[in-house]
């Protein structure tokens, strides 16, 4: 029997953090310096709930491989993004993942501060038995997907960013065995954070 390590995959899709290239839905009210601050402290979060996780993490870079960064060589398996648009490199990622012999793997992004290590421990479990897990964000999205075989479909004809993303989702596996978690805040707006005391030092 495999161990968890070998069988469980973790992807972590991220951008590289460059002034006026992140979060810039929420630097079109609080600045470009601050989205980028603001970016940098969720990508260390990220790195702190992922970490201490006893199985596979590859961090998926948008545009470069960074090999001094804050994410460590020997705990994360450094990869490039491939695809036009989100759906084609989420499913690039997820295609390669399987056919190198994972079992269950997940993707999560790297801006969810409502997010912890126990969230993702416990995502994996539920993977172990359905076929699918999601993590609902509120803003009609997903904040996490997994899957234990490939299924293309669900990264077609989505427009990436909107709220219909988690509806057609859930459409193209309506008839599958799925598991929804607690549905979470994802960080896109001034409004996601602007009452949230920890990024009050950035805005104010």
């Amino acid at each position: 029997m495999l161990k968890l390590k070998e069988k469980n995959l973790l992807l972590i899709f991220t951008r590289n953090p460059e002034l006026g290239k992140c979060k810039t839905r929420l630097a079109a009210t609080i600045g470009d310096s601050a989205a980028l601050e603001i970016y940098k402290f969720l990508l260390q979060h990220t790195v702190t709930i992922t970490k201490g996780l006893n199985i596979q993490k590859e961090v998926h870079y948008s545009v470069k491989i960074r090999e001094d960064d804050l994410w460590s060589s020997e705990i994360y398996s450094k990869k490039q993004q491939a695809g036009n648009d989100l759906g084609q490199r989420m499913e690039y990622a997820f295609a390669t993942g399987f056919e190198n012999g994972y079992q269950n793997i997940i993707i999560i992004g790297s801006d969810m501060y409502d997010l912890s290590q126990k969230d993702i421990e416990n995502a994996f479990l539920e993977l172990e038995s359905h076929k699918y897990v999601i993590g609902p964000a509120k803003d009609g999205g997903y904040y996490l997907f997994g899957m234990k075989s490939l299924n293309s479909q669900v990264f077609k004809n989505k427009v990436w960013g909107t709220d219909t993303v988690l509806r057609d989702t859930l459409k193209n596996i309506q008839k599958e065995d799925v598991k929804l978690l607690e549905e979470r805040n994802d960080i896109d707006y001034y409004e996601d954070i602007k009452d949230i005391a920890i990024f009050q030092k950035f805005i104010s």
